[in-house]
């Protein structure tokens, strides 16, 4: 099991994790600390002190949302292979004509997994930056569906939505890091023929792994993009594209929650918490693995969480 530390998070980066993880958090935390959230196998505690601790097998990925792990990240002994990250974005890039990709639903257990492409140009920032776009997670469901329906008109973009029946099909085959790779590259070489002839100054993929990584997967891609990438992570605040794109990818992942609530009667939560145990587990009496198939990933640990409550 892989661990990394992050020291001295600012209180503004301590409360952007706890609202970023907010589905997740544990009802008992380690002494002196501020939360414990479980992520996609992932422990995150967060310490008053400021220090942020990520437990298990994808401990580098799940950090590396937060910053660059060469400079601020500790890793204790538990793998060889030493984390990659991307060169420093150029100082100008935030005024740049860039496509920006984002990706939602990975962390939960119903739902699709949606990633999208978002192309604003030079020309467009100013007016976009006024239609309120900023990193979706600072916003709320409403604002978000507010001001998709006024973007999605008006910014070249690519959505892909993975259907969790979809998604259970695929993910024996793929797991989550080289799935998201191909959607990313899938999406964005999609966008690239829908802008062109027009050609973007650069593609900014908010970062969910090390580029090596990133790159390792996508030469298995029958139609890779390879060329004038960068990766950072928190990319919604390194340009209003992956920003865009973030705001498109929730808004499509809450309609498609709506939908199933509305076809099955019931709330269909986001997240990963009990909630989500509860709830499938009266799919599992409904209508058995079939039905939760159809809106669970069923890879989660929540699927035995479930089948166990269904049981009584």
């Amino acid at each position: 099991m892989s661990s990394y530390t992050l020291k001295k998070q600012s209180p503004e980066t301590l409360k952007k994790m706890a609202t970023f993880y907010k589905d997740y958090i544990q009802k008992k935390v380690p002494q002196h600390a501020l939360f414990q959230a479980k992520s996609q196998g992932v422990t995150i505690t967060a310490y008053k002190t400021g220090t942020v601790l990520f437990q298990g097998n994808q401990a580098e990925t799940e950090a590396a949302r937060w910053t660059s792990l060469p400079t601020t990240a500790t890793p204790k002994k538990t793998s060889t292979a030493s984390p990659q990250t991307s060169a420093t974005l150029p100082r100008d890039f935030s005024h740049w004509s860039v496509i920006g990709s984002d990706e939602v639903g990975n962390g939960s257990y119903f739902g699709p997994l949606v990633v999208c492409a978002a192309y604003v140009s030079r020309e467009q920032l100013a007016a976009v930056k006024a239609l309120g776009v900023k990193d979706s997670k600072l916003l709320k469901d409403s604002d978000i569906q507010r001001i998709a329906s006024k973007i999605q008109d008006h910014i070249p973009h690519q959505l892909l939505i993975v259907s969790p029946s979809k998604y259970n099909d695929i993910q024996p085959i793929y797991n989550a890091t080289h799935m998201k790779v191909a959607l990313h590259n899938q999406a964005i070489r999609l966008l690239s023929e829908k802008i062109a002839p027009t050609k973007p100054e650069g593609i900014l993929i908010d970062q969910f792994t090390s580029e090596k990584n990133y790159r390792k997967y996508l030469a298995s891609e029958a139609q890779p993009v390879t060329e004038n990438l960068y990766f950072q992570t928190k990319g919604e605040s390194a340009h209003l594209a992956v920003a865009a794109a973030s705001i498109l990818c929730r808004n499509a992942f809450l309609v498609s929650l709506e939908q199933a609530s509305q076809e099955l009667g019931y709330t269909i939560p986001s997240g990963a918490g009990h909630a989500s145990d509860t709830v499938a587990a009266r799919l599992l009496k409904q209508g058995g693995m079939p039905l939760l198939r159809q809106h669970a990933k069923l890879h989660f640990a929540n699927t035995q969480k479930a089948l166990k409550l269904a049981q009584r």
